[in-house]
């Protein structure tokens, strides 16, 4: 499998922040759903796995953040195998999780209850909230937000952990696509952010406009089991626009590869 580039370019920069291994899953001794993945992530990248429906994706994800231990394979975080969840690594899930008993400030530290002292984790969380452009809504409850602002504060609860690893699945799904368009404008810059520990991220979405707008490099998934069928690299200057001709010339490239062989 080769790194395809529309400028011919495979050239990547930084250090392997994720890597796994002949990664692999099956339920309970049946088929596998994925078998031999082989992926990596580098120093400042937002990678995005695609693949159609049933090929596994969101279950790769849970696998990465070994939430579930794979039936084969290694997963390495920083050269280190990963063998139970770590702190290190947080996932967003595509349900927007918030608590609706809790304010914003509380939804956000809950992940560093007991980890240090409650002023110095509301304190954290009320950056991380700045963060993802929610600065004066410490105080209010998800009832009072919209859908919108409750997946920022969702990111900005896995932000405060200080992850090295953000693993996203399908964030921006039950999103309005005027709210789920912004919010993609600004996450890249938050994940970013020099405030942030965050090493890399791992994006799982059907959107092929989503992921040509935010990714790095592309890892598409097919077969049965699934397997990587091939990596390619975005190579468009940030921010993107849908009216850049190459934009549109990655959303066929991967179109491309995720169409049955018999219509190709």
């Amino acid at each position: 499998m080769s790194t395809q580039a529309l400028n011919g370019s495979n050239e990547t920069i930084g250090e392997v922040q994720l890597e796994c291994k002949d990664l692999g899953y099956s339920y309970s001794g049946s088929s596998f759903i994925f078998k031999d993945i082989n992926l990596k992530t580098y120093t400042d990248e937002l990678v995005a796995i695609v693949g159609p429906s049933g090929t596994g994706k969101s279950t790769l994800l849970r696998v990465l953040g070994n939430l579930i231990p794979p039936t084969t394979g290694h997963v390495f975080l920083n050269g280190t195998e990963v063998k139970s969840p770590s702190p290190k690594i947080s996932l967003v899930h595509q349900s927007i999780a918030t608590f609706p008993w809790m304010t914003a400030v509380d939804n956000v530290k809950i992940v560093l209850r007991g980890k240090i002292e409650d002023k110095e984790a509301t304190e954290i969380a009320k950056n991380m909230i700045g963060l993802v452009g929610l600065r004066g809504y410490e105080e209010s409850y998800p009832k009072e937000m919209s859908g919108g602002m409750r997946q920022r504060i969702a990111i900005a609860r896995a932000l405060a952990a200080s992850p090295t690893i953000m693993l996203m699945d399908e964030p921006f799904v039950h999103l309005d696509e005027l709210t789920a368009n912004s919010l993609r404008s600004e996450i890249y810059s938050i994940v970013f952010n020099p405030v942030n520990e965050l090493k890399s991220v791992v994006l799982v979405s059907h959107n092929l406009h989503e992921v040509v707008q935010l990714a790095d490099r592309v890892y598409v998934m097919g077969g049965s089991p699934a397997g990587i069928i091939d990596e390619i690299k975005i190579d468009l200057p940030r921010p993107r626009s849908e009216e850049e001709p190459l934009f549109y010339e990655y959303v066929k490239m991967l179109y491309k590869d995720l169409m049955p062989k018999e219509t190709k």
